[in-house]
């Protein structure tokens, strides 16, 4: 609290300048993590005060021996342990992009409709973890199919620590179900790939070759292939050396889709270049495909019972309902908990 509390008036102190919004980039910087400290602060007194009511309450329970006070008691210490258990999770976020927003891309696998299908479930589940969360979500890009679902799909989700706790989100999910779409009524088994990366601001230099890109543009479509627009504001650029391909349509205009996409492309390359342990982005060479099929992270199984199984920790959950309206927490902290112990590999 200490160093908190220092960095608190260190921080106040710099935004009370004068000449503090000269850099609009720095200032916006200086906000954002002026704001999680007070935040942090704002937690661990409102956690003082919570556990000071519960010392209360038992002394009072104690000295009038009041069994009614029991379950107030219970519940406090409760909601006081599920408080602890959000800050210890938040203190294993200390990867250098951690602290930044997220992109997440999805692509429908083998499995035909039922992959697309797939496809769209997982991306409603992530967009109601993170409006749970508080985060801000915004839909870059999207590929419905007229038929069922969706071929591919990204969004951004904007807050605090996004990419920390979405990060292990990253691989393919199987569905195991009884296809609506088959009418023989068989169990049908679907794949979808996620991919996570981190959203690089401008202060993060990422030095990429014009020459080294290639850039399409195409017309914008909304779902069912209806088009959305009757220009071609859709860009799709490819990075020719490793072939990356990203592509964004939702913004308002071609040059807002170009400037998203080269965002996420820096993204990506950066997410390649750490997971490859390569120094420079010019290292990174070949066809890169997002996500390999056959080592899925999670199984969500539908028929002949409900489950859903993080295949890496071991974490499962028989409420599949639950699960797909959002409630993923026990498989990203367990994910965390595992990388920092060491005690599952990838």
């Amino acid at each position: 609290m200490d160093s908190l509390q220092l960095k608190d008036r260190e921080l106040d102190k710099e935004i009370s300048k004068q000449d503090f919004w000269d850099d609009n980039d720095n200032a916006t910087k200086v906000l954002k993590e002026s704001r999680e400290v007070k935040e942090n602060i704002d937690v661990y007194r409102y956690l003082e005060g919570e556990i000071e009511d519960v010392e209360v309450l038992v002394e009072l329970a104690g000295e009038e021996d009041d069994e009614s006070l029991d379950e107030e008691i219970d519940a406090k210490i409760s909601s006081t342990e599920n408080k602890l258990s959000e800050i210890k999770i938040k203190t294993l976020l200390d990867g250098e992009y951690d602290s930044n927003n997220a992109i997440l891309s999805l692509n429908a696998g083998t499995g035909g409709l039922d992959a697309q299908d797939w496809t769209q479930m997982l991306l409603r589940m992530y967009i109601r973890w993170a409006e749970d969360k508080g985060f801000k979500v915004r839909l870059l890009d999207i590929n419905s199919d007229p038929e069922a679902g969706i071929k591919t799909g990204t969004i951004s989700v904007e807050g605090a620590n996004a990419y920390g706790y979405l990060k292990g989100e990253k691989g393919v999910h199987r569905l195991v179900r009884i296809s609506p779409y088959n009418s023989s009524g068989k169990r049908q088994t679907s794949f979808a790939s996620v991919d996570v990366m981190p959203e690089v601001d401008d202060s993060i230099e990422v030095d990429i070759s014009q020459s080294d890109l290639k850039v399409d543009t195409y017309r914008a479509s909304g779902a069912g292939g209806q088009h959305v627009n009757t220009t071609d504001s859709a860009v799709r650029i490819t990075h020719l050396p490793t072939g990356v391909v990203v592509q964004c349509q939702n913004e308002r205009s071609q040059h807002l889709n170009k400037e998203v996409a080269m965002k996420m492309l820096k993204s990506k390359l950066i997410d390649m270049k750490e997971s490859e342990h390569k120094e420079k982005i010019e290292d990174l060479q070949g066809q890169h495909s997002q996500i390999t099929w056959g080592s899925q992270i999670r199984s969500y199984v539908f028929q002949p019972y409900k489950l859903v199984k993080d295949t890496r920790t071991g974490a499962e959950m028989g409420n599949v309902d639950s699960v797909m309206d959002g409630d993923i927490d026990l498989f990203i902290n367990e994910y965390l908990k595992g990388k920092k112990n060491g005690t599952f590999t990838e």
